[in-house]
């Protein structure tokens, strides 16, 4: 019986692909899309605006006193047309970076008062700080908080909650600290909107304009320090294995 040939091909059949060839552009897989710069700067400006009423006016406030700056260089001198040619980039620029500070304070006003707040704005910090992303001390009734950074000012608590009620969590974290580092400034920064204290949109600048006072090696060498010592994170109540008596009466079969 003779073969039918209209047989399915075989892979041997199959067109072969060279080694350096380029792969067809079915298989390769799209990545996704980045926004680019301009949306970037749509979404902040949008963000800004919902926080911020008084950001376009502070805006256009800039960008036309720069222009009118310039146009009266121009005039002076007799040559407005390049005055205005130079005067238009740097407004939108400066209008920018006041747009840029708003959208910082407004990202800050959108977590102020939440669990974890202070932590976050600690994460903004600039190069040469350590800044640990677990708390160091937490009180679980009252939801207070502590959080420590290391820098070249030494090492730095930063609080959230009543100074009243967060002051046993810092003396606690202070002599713990003050064992092993007794030759280490300690800072205690309280973040909040009462007396005494640091508003969450200006804690990162608080601490950049700390005298420092350590070296980077010594930096280093103090996180090591603390990292031996471990968490002082409270531990949940149970029974602890290493110290649970055995039931004697229960081996004897009583």
């Amino acid at each position: 019986m003779a073969k039918s040939s209209d047989s399915a091909p075989t892979s041997s059949d199959a067109p072969k692909r060279s080694l350096f060839s380029r792969k067809p552009k079915e298989a390769v897989a799209k990545k996704p899309k980045q926004p680019g710069r301009v949306k970037q700067m749509v979404e902040i400006f949008k963000m800004t605006r919902r926080y911020d009423k008084n950001v376009v006016w502070l805006m256009l406030l800039v960008f036309l006193a720069v222009v009118g700056f310039s146009l009266a260089v121009g005039f002076l001198v007799g040559n407005w047309i390049t005055a205005l040619i130079l005067g238009i980039p740097v407004g939108l620029l400066l209008a920018l970076i006041v747009m840029s500070r708003r959208a910082e304070k407004a990202a800050f006003a959108q977590i102020e008062g939440k669990p974890g707040a202070a932590g976050a704005a600690m994460n903004s910090l600039r190069r040469g700080w350590i800044v640990e992303e677990q708390p160091a001390a937490v009180n679980p009734r009252t939801q207070d908080v502590v959080f420590r950074a290391i820098g070249r000012p030494g090492v730095v608590l930063v609080t959230e909650g009543p100074s009243t009620r967060v002051k046993t969590l810092v003396d606690a974290e202070r002599r713990r600290l003050a064992r092993i580092l007794p030759n280490v400034t300690i800072h205690v920064l309280e973040t909040g909107r009462g007396e005494g204290q640091i508003e969450l949109s200006k804690l990162t600048k608080t601490m950049q304009k700390l005298k420092p006072e350590l070296t980077k090696i010594e930096v280093g060498a103090v996180n090591k320090r603390i990292s031996s010592m471990g968490s002082a994170l409270p531990i949940p109540k149970g029974i602890d294995p290493y110290k649970a008596r055995p039931d004697r009466k229960a081996a004897r079969g009583r």
